[in-house]
């Protein structure tokens, strides 16, 4: 189900918390809401649409992935760049990693590894970050 888009910052400054299976149908909704604003945006976080757990969803291109609980475990390549992001206005600095490899959960909550490079690995991270509270 396609859901609000949340913009309030003190809300997306709380932590997330590690999701579970009884987290599967937010996976869906992310999916959902990425979809519907595919226009503008190219990941989203399970806290942007108001759901405090490390879920993740990304857009490489034509495919939408999930990633569940994912922890960034190597990266190389550091560098600077500045981001937008659809809950908050304006477009801000930050530090990413041009190569990352990532330890994460599947849309069947089954162990996977990725490396990831470029624009997708740039947009993990974003996304990653957003379980911090830590707002770009």
């Amino acid at each position: 189900m396609v859901k609000q888009v949340v913009k309030d910052p003190l809300f997306l400054q709380q932590k997330s918390e590690p999701a579970t299976k009884a987290d599967a149908q937010v996976v869906t909704d992310l999916i959902d809401t990425l979809k519907a604003n595919m226009d503008r945006c190219v990941g989203m976080a399970a806290n942007m649409i108001g759901v405090k757990k490390q879920i993740i969803v990304v857009a490489a291109g034509p495919f939408i992935f999930p990633m569940i609980n994912p922890v960034i475990t190597s990266r190389s390549g550091k560098y600077e760049t500045s981001e937008s992001c659809l809950s908050l206005d304006g477009v801000r600095p930050c530090v990413r990693y041009k190569e990352i490899e990532v330890d994460y959960l599947d849309q069947d909550f089954k162990p996977q590894h990725g490396v990831y490079k470029d624009f997708t690995a740039q947009i993990i991270q974003h996304e990653i970050q957003h379980f911090s509270g830590n707002l770009i």
